[in-house]
């Protein structure tokens, strides 16, 4: 525990990475957190151009081919989160917090309404108004869906997380129906404010938010290679 009784947050910045890399990356986090090597996690990162579909994919949803998403540079992944299929990619806000919910109730239902409010909190922040839609999981501007939600969670720790459309190409959801959703179009904080946002702004933003909530004491972690050597006994 930290002072005031917060818990301890580690904070680490990727950049922009490859989806595979920080896949593996979370799953070894995972098992790190369960044995307290390390403590609550929050990774940040901007993905290359990636498809992944979760547990509740219909395969109809995706709407390219291989060679077409091979000829745009797209990667595709089946994991094992929950929800339907979502894009990743340049421009696009993505946080993982590795999160022990034994210490929060072991309510996965509780912490998916926790990460919506974070994000509605946070868009609050950057002068937008955002809600959620009865029985679709994410946050909504208006009808747009700017934010999606997937997680997983073993033995109480989760993992995957949120993707904010910030800068994102919007294009890029013409390849899949985003979350098997097709009467409501993706949006993103570029286009609704018509203006480019600095991302690593909008990070900080959602990072201080996030451990505001969640009552952290927030530490960033310049090296997770040295971290993984080392790790940190709490």
């Amino acid at each position: 525990m930290c002072s005031r009784g917060f818990k301890r947050l580690f904070r680490v910045d990727l950049g922009r990475t490859d989806y595979a890399r920080v896949w593996e990356l979370q799953k070894r986090l995972v098992e790190l957190r369960r044995q307290s090597w390390v403590p609550d996690m929050l990774l940040i990162t901007e993905h290359e151009p990636v498809i992944t579909m979760g547990r509740g994919t219909n395969r109809g949803n995706l709407l390219a081919s291989e060679e077409q998403l091979r000829q745009k540079g797209v990667s595709l992944f089946e994991i094992e989160r929950g929800g339907d299929i979502t894009f990743h990619g340049p421009g696009q806000s993505v946080l993982y917090p590795i999160i022990d919910l034994t210490c929060r109730g072991k309510d996965l239902h509780k912490y998916l309404r926790d990460l919506e409010n974070w994000l509605i909190e946070s868009l609050k922040e950057l002068g937008l108004s955002a809600g959620t839609k009865k029985g679709l999981t994410g946050v909504w501007v208006n009808d747009s869906k700017v934010a999606a939600i997937g997680v997983a969670v073993s033995r109480w720790v989760t993992y995957h997380g949120v993707a904010l459309n910030v800068n994102t190409d919007l294009d890029y959801f013409r390849l899949i129906n985003p979350c098997g959703i097709t009467e409501y179009p993706v949006g993103s904080l570029k286009k609704l404010l018509d203006r480019q946002f600095d991302i690593e702004k909008v990070n900080n933003i959602l990072a201080d938010i996030f451990a505001s909530l969640f009552y952290y004491e927030m530490e960033s972690i310049r090296d997770i290679n040295a971290l993984l050597m080392e790790k940190v006994q709490i």
